[in-house]
């Protein structure tokens, strides 16, 4: 993992952090500044989808439970991904949770907090495992935010959750397997992450790789970055990092593709 680093500290800012976990090995493969505090911008709404989600399993609230005059962001891309949706005056919880992550859809998100209870019931929840994560209705507000260690926790928890009970982390699944950006070199099925960003900030929380053949999970920022509406040398060298990242992923799987066609050769 150090050409993902060695890349990655290429950035022009003091403030960057990444943390990736190898789920084959279980264990953290990569980390550089974990305790690093960042806003969290429209990546937040996986945090949010996560604190649903454990509200459901818990049976405070049900994936098919309606919110009625909920709101969409006409600035989003809700109407492009989601047009059945469009014109109707109610939308089930899980529908709306995965309209929130796949679109980044703020008014959405807003929606299914005030659902539910409020910002505050929300960061109270939170707050019980994730001292250092505050979310908030602007997602350019600066407390909107998190630490990188933090976020790669609740990330490992969808990913784990979803493989002992698929059925209830589904909708945030379905709107992280959706992103709006693609990556050359990178098959689209292979990076299922929610980013977020602003003029000097860069945030992004994802899953790379198959699903069922060990992926890597990582969470990587940066922020006091040169303003990237004129300069795109740091949104250059994070994806530079992720292809390097998924360079690294190929690697293992390719070890793995050898040593499963061993096995099968040696019991035939």
């Amino acid at each position: 993992m150090q050409s993902v680093l060695t890349s990655l500290k290429t950035v022009e800012s003091d403030q960057i952090g990444i943390i990736i976990y190898s789920t084959k090995q279980q264990e953290v493969v990569c980390s550089f500044n974990p305790d690093l505090i960042l806003p969290l911008a429209s990546a937040a709404k996986v945090v949010i989808g996560y604190c649903i989600t454990n509200w459901v399993e818990r049976g405070l609230f049900h994936w098919s439970d309606l919110i009625e005059d909920f709101q969409l962001d006409k600035d989003e891309n809700s109407a492009v991904l989601f047009p059945h949706i469009q014109g109707r005056t109610s939308l089930s919880l899980g529908d709306l949770v995965e309209v929130m992550i796949a679109c980044h859809d703020s008014k959405a998100a807003d929606s299914i907090v005030q659902f539910c209870g409020g910002w505050e019931k929300v960061n109270t929840e939170i707050n019980r495992s994730y001292k250092h994560i505050n979310l908030s209705s602007n997602p350019r507000d600066v407390e909107n935010k998190g630490r990188i260690s933090e976020v790669l926790s609740v990330l490992k928890a969808i990913f784990e959750g979803y493989h002992r009970h698929p059925q209830s982390w589904l909708p945030v699944m379905n709107g992280l397997v959706r992103p709006q950006d693609h990556f050359e070199g990178i098959p689209n099925h292979m990076l299922n992450h929610m980013s977020g960003g602003f003029e000097s900030l860069v945030v992004d929380i994802g899953i790379l790789g198959e699903f069922h053949q060990h992926p890597l999970l990582y969470v990587l920022g940066a922020n006091d970055l040169p303003n990237r509406y004129t300069n795109n040398l740091s949104d250059e060298r994070i994806v530079e990092s992720i292809k390097l990242m998924y360079n690294e992923y190929n690697i293992q799987r390719k070890k793995d593709d050898i040593r499963r066609d061993g096995n099968e050769l040696q019991t035939s």
